[in-house]
């Protein structure tokens, strides 16, 4: 090949050999997405995506969770739904997207379709984050403002997850991608309205890859120029863009490594503020506190200032009752967002209390780091100052295995599995790495 276009130069990036510290952390995201999905499927919307496919979706060999056995694409549309619904899926900054919720699904789907080994599958998973990153931080904030980066650039990721699977070559791969691209969709009114199709963008992302890559196998051809060409993407959609960002450094390691896992139940650009509220919560009593401004990057306050939050969404994407919350209570469980916590009256008296204020030190950084700050005035008439450069999770403040496996533990008890099924889940996921199979993480899986 000629290596002439940003999907050719893509595909090569992918075909690369995946080591095994690579596949060790790809297992540690299937864990982490699991617990999302398990508790996801909890949800008003978890339970219509699976209604939708107990009615709708063939039978086959993928699991789908709290179902029979399905064909890949029937499978990979309820649980490729399920992972984000309560903004606990792993996060890559410079992207500003989510990759556990649509590459682990599609890669999941195809694997046990076609019977693939455990090193396969988690192979997959690397080129997949691979992908999606890549092309999610080459995009830019213009696209960013008006897109769901997960929903638009998610299919790269999914097609080159089953690309790798199906044993693609590379003018194949170039198709899948190219394929994947055309069918990019996700727009952010969603999240100006109390609707469930937050969900659908990840789910027709995993579903979109799959396709892609399914259809090149059999000979499906797909546009080499879906990314740089002068109807393309970037052109389309990211007026400050960068296409050879996405195929910059490709003896980089593995993107994986860069992307975050995420302790609190609340969307991202709100961590860095949980963290600052309970070094803050630390240091005083939130009884002592008269008033707070929290200091944060402009994207923050465009998804994130909700003084008064109505529905359990707006309470996950509200400083004000994420940082009220935390200051009264600590670490926010999943609780902390339901309708019980937002009537909570100390809460809204707290929350009423705090402010927004964008800075251009936080700006500055972001999206290279999510950072924040909290600047309390006190009862007293004192003053007190907490920070959080980089949220729990980030690359430069990870969450340790202890952490991640608990994060895991605890959403699957959340959503009503045993200790004895938790154990197993927690076990045979992590010795994917380790020879372990996808038959036996299959039989332990909601």
């Amino acid at each position: 090949m000629s290596l002439d276009s940003l999907t050719e130069r893509l595909a090569d990036i992918l075909a690369r050999p995946v080591e095994p510290a690579a596949r060790a952390r790809a297992a540690r995201h299937v864990l982490d997405w699991i617990g999302c999905a398990a508790i996801g499927a909890t949800t008003p919307a978890g339970r219509v995506l699976i209604e939708h496919g107990r009615r709708h979706g063939a039978p086959g060999r993928a699991s789908a969770f709290h179902l029979a056995a399905m064909a890949p694409a029937s499978a990979v549309l309820v649980n490729g739904g399920l992972g984000n619904v309560l903004e606990m899926d792993d996060v890559h900054r410079l992207a500003i997207l989510h990759p556990g919720p649509v590459v682990v699904p599609a890669a999941l789907a195809v694997a046990q379709g076609r019977g693939a080994s455990a090193a396969d599958f988690l192979d997959a998973v690397v080129r997949g984050y691979e992908a999606v990153i890549r092309v999610g931080g080459a995009v830019g904030r213009g696209h960013y403002k008006f897109w769901h980066n997960t929903g638009t650039c998610g299919p790269f990721g999914a097609a080159a997850a089953a690309a790798s699977l199906l044993g693609l070559d590379a003018p194949r791969t170039v198709w899948a991608l190219g394929n994947a691209g055309t069918q990019m969709s996700g727009l952010w009114q969603v999240r100006l309205e109390d609707a469930m199709s937050k969900q659908l963008h990840t789910a027709r992302a995993a579903h979109a890859g799959l396709l892609a890559a399914e259809l090149a196998e059999v000979g499906f051809t797909g546009p080499a120029r879906i990314l740089e060409g002068p109807l393309g993407i970037f052109a389309a959609t990211c007026p400050d863009g960068d296409p050879e960002a996405v195929v910059a450094d490709p003896t980089a390691p593995w993107r994986l490594f860069d992307t975050s896992f995420k302790p609190w139940p609340a969307c991202r650009h709100a961590h860095a503020a949980i963290d600052a509220a309970l070094l803050l919560r630390e240091r005083v009593p939130a009884d002592a506190v008269q008033a707070v401004t929290v200091e944060c990057y402009q994207d923050a306050a465009t998804f994130c200032d909700r003084p008064e939050p109505r529905t359990v969404t707006d309470a996950k994407f509200s400083l004000q009752h994420a940082v009220a919350v935390t200051l009264l209570d600590g670490p926010p469980p999943l609780s902390a967002f339901d309708p019980p916590a937002m009537a909570r009256t100390d809460v809204a008296a707290l929350s009423a209390r705090v402010r927004v204020q964008v800075t251009p030190r936080f700006s500055d950084a972001f999206p290279r780091r999510y950072g924040s700050a909290l600047v309390a005035t006190l009862k007293d008439g004192g003053a007190m100052r907490t920070e959080a450069l980089d949220a729990l999770g980030d690359p430069e403040n990870p969450m340790s295995d202890e952490q991640i496996i608990a994060k895991a533990r605890t959403l699957m008890a959340a959503a009503g599995l045993t200790h004895e099924r938790i154990d197993a889940v927690v076990a045979r996921t992590l010795a994917l790495a380790e020879g372990g199979t996808l038959e036996s993480l299959a039989e332990v899986l909601p």
